[in-house]
């Protein structure tokens, strides 16, 4: 093999994403194909210029990080950032994302993961001073050309304009730009954001319904279902939920329906606390909760049992990650099940828990206990069927473009099913049902379409209630719509309007999606802002939709101000001063696994993405005790990660070999001269028949 042949095969896993958005787009997306060399370029320079020991992992992280990022835009139409690095640097959960190898792009994946193979293989010299210095100075010139075209393309997507490394690149850089701007109280913010808001219009007296069912489906966004979409005024095009679409004809619609951020704990935080979700990766307002139990008690599930209500929740996958198993209760459900509720779903599972198909069967069974013992009930349903990798026979996807547009199929087949049972069984004549989603996945459409969330309501009062709802929601509005319905006390910390009122007067919106936080004054002007790029502006009627007008450079230069609103609107759950006591367990007990597939999948605990403030100490306590136990004993494990990089610098004592009946507690604290981000702790085990009880798990943040 020649020298320039060599060369040319070394080169090519770095220029792929460029070629790639040549093919796709063509010349319509001039500065992300600018970006996608200049970095490659870049790149390609940094892994020739290291010696062979660096260069190999230099070549697979690129290739590995063009790979997930894909992955990731396909799945939820953002490009990562930085905060991300949990998810792309987990081997387990891209082991499970991408399971059976069902990737939305799997020949490019392919490509990549192989050119990188054959890159890192061949014996290249390192280029001669003369060549390293030419090549990055074209890199440089390139980032350069990219900078000034990209200054005056702001109104293109992050995708469009960037490749995914310079955009996280960007993103870490310009992040700390936000904790240097000046703080703003909550006092100082919109009337609409700090409290409740039942000025509207009823309409309709006191509810008349018994129970509430609440279904929240994972990542749909309103754009699926026809009417809302027509509402709203875009145009057609797949997926689209007709059945569901059918089955909600006698329902309220919900056009204008918003949904404030990413990842399913901050939707369901929203929906059941009555509160923003974090506008930024912090650590979930959820979690901030297991240390506040006053305000816990003042989320939907705990007032509802308060006033004689029963609180279930079903999910159809596992509960422990993002602490759900702790969640759940602290706000006040009496009774939580995951895929464990499912009797050996056999078929019915996929990587992440049960089909959509058989998760609404389950449900129809829990409810008909539910009515059996003839007392008012709350139930929330989340699905995971629409997950990537989905949950979707190859048969079945062999029919549709995608596998995601098979997986809304089979969730549209199986909630509209649900619902006609529900119907048929009586159950809707006497429960307020409300059909809405934790997050949105996004669509190639737009960017706002990850802001856009699916709202349906249905009620005894169907014929007294419009069609069509022209107001603003969002989910953060659905615990206060539930307690205004049956006319209930609704605590101060909610805010939000309710569904069954019209309101004249129009309100602030906000939300933080595809890297851009997105504000929407009463006054009908939106922001579109990055802190890299600052804010767009323009006029418009919705932060969702299309604006009337296109946005141009914010020359007021709001976007310091913005910013500091979004980090006080995520900060007003943490006390100031004294120490914080984070909860993980209150007596669980866990099954082991025979054999320890990975530290993702199999922890134990939910103690994961902490963020610990600079200057602060961290104890941890933990007690655990076997309740069953191989003859051989079981050890557990307990590892730290940090953005799910190992941590090595902090010591404490393993644990020992547990019989049947042995306890075992250790305890350690570790310092924390900066600031910690994303720090998790796995707790696994493995053992034949095998069963802990966990009495304590304590993060102590002084």
């Amino acid at each position: 093999m020649n020298k320039r042949f060599r060369h040319i095969l070394f080169a090519l896993p770095f220029f792929l994403p460029a070629a790639w958005r040549l093919l796709q787009e063509g010349s319509a997306q001039p500065v992300g194909l600018l970006s996608d060399l200049a970095v490659g370029l870049t790149a390609l320079l940094l892994a020739l210029l290291s010696p062979f020991w660096l260069r190999l992992p230099l070549v697979l992280a690129w290739a590995l990080f063009q790979a997930a990022s894909l992955e990731l835009y396909a799945a939820i139409h953002r490009l990562p950032c930085w905060q991300d690095i949990q998810y792309l640097a987990d081997p387990a959960f891209l082991g499970n994302t991408t399971a059976g190898l069902h990737l939305s792009s799997p020949w490019l994946v392919g490509v990549i993961l192989a050119a990188a193979a054959v890159a890192c293989l061949l014996p290249i010299q390192r280029p001669r001073a003369g060549y390293l210095g030419k090549g990055f100075a074209l890199g440089l010139a390139l980032l350069l050309a990219h900078a000034f075209l990209n200054a005056d393309a702001k109104e293109q997507s992050l995708a469009a304009r960037y490749n995914p490394l310079q955009r996280f690149l960007a993103d870490a850089l310009a992040t700390p730009l936000r904790a240097e701007q000046k703080p703003v109280r909550i006092a100082e913010l919109p009337l609409g954001l700090r409290q409740v808001d039942l000025s509207g219009e009823p309409l309709i007296p006191q509810g008349g319904a018994k129970n509430v069912l609440i279904v929240v489906m994972e990542g749909i966004p309103g754009l699926y279902h026809p009417e809302i979409r027509e509402a709203m005024g875009v145009d057609p095009g797949p997926p689209e939920m007709r059945e569901l679409s059918e089955q909600t004809r006698d329902g309220m619609l919900l056009p204008d329906f918003v949904a404030h951020s990413h990842q399913t704990i901050r939707g369901l935080y929203s929906i059941l606390c009555g509160d923003l979700s974090e506008l930024s990766f912090r650590t979930s307002k959820a979690i901030d909760l297991l240390e506040l139990p006053a305000r816990a008690q003042e989320c939907l599930p705990a007032r509802m049992a308060a006033n004689g209500w029963d609180t279930h929740f079903l999910q159809g996958a596992g509960l422990v990650f993002m602490s759900k198993d702790r969640v759940m209760p602290n706000i006040g459900f009496q009774e939580v099940h995951g895929d464990e509720w499912f009797a050996d779903p056999g078929e019915d599972s996929f990587e992440w828990g049960v089909t959509d198909a058989a998760f609404f069967q389950g449900a129809r069974h829990y409810i008909s206990g539910l009515q059996a013992n003839k007392r008012p009930w709350l139930l929330t349903l989340l699905t995971v069927g629409t997950h990537q990798p989905y949950s979707v026979p190859d048969e079945v996807a062999d029919q549709y473009p995608s596998r995601k547009e098979a997986a809304v199929a089979m969730l549209d087949r199986a909630v509209s099913g649900f619902i006609n049972d529900l119907r048929r069984d009586g159950v809707l004549d006497d429960t307020l049902l409300l059909l809405t989603s934790d997050e949105s996945h996004g669509h190639e459409l737009a960017e706002w379409v990850c802001s856009w969330g699916i709202g349906i309501v249905l009620a005894p009062e169907r014929e007294r209630l419009p069609r069509m709802h022209g107001d603003t929601f969002a989910l953060m509005d659905i615990t206060a719509s539930v307690l205004d319905y049956f006319q209930l006390d609704i605590p101060a910390s909610v805010i939000g309007r309710s569904f069954f009122r019209d309101y004249a007067e129009p309100r602030e919106m906000v939300a933080y999606t595809a890297g851009k936080l997105r504000w929407h004054t009463s006054g009908d002007l939106l922001y579109e802002c990055t802190p890299e790029d600052g804010c767009l502006v323009g006029r418009a009627k919705s932060l969702l939709g299309f604006p009337p007008e296109a946005l141009a450079e914010d020359r007021e230069n709001r976007a310091p101000w913005l910013f500091a609103a979004a980090a006080a609107l995520d900060n007003k759950l943490i006390t100031g001063g004294g120490g914080r006591l984070l909860q993980f367990a209150d007596g669980q007990i866990r099954n082991l696994p025979e054999r320890m597939r990975n530290e993702w999948a199999d922890n134990l605990v939910g103690a994961q993405y902490l963020d610990f403030p600079s200057n602060s100490k961290v104890r941890v306590s933990i007690r655990v005790r076997a309740i069953e136990a191989q003859e051989q004993g079981l050890q557990l494990k307990l590892s730290l990660r940090q953005w799910e990089n190992p941590v090595t610098d902090i010591s404490f004592s393993d644990f020992p070999l547990l019989f049947a009946g042995e306890e075992s507690y250790i305890e350690f604290e570790f310092d924390n001269p900066q600031v910690r981000e994303a720090f998790s702790f796995h707790l696994t085990g493995e053992g034949i028949q095998s069963a802990i009880q966990i009495d304590e798990f304590n993060v102590t943040v002084l």
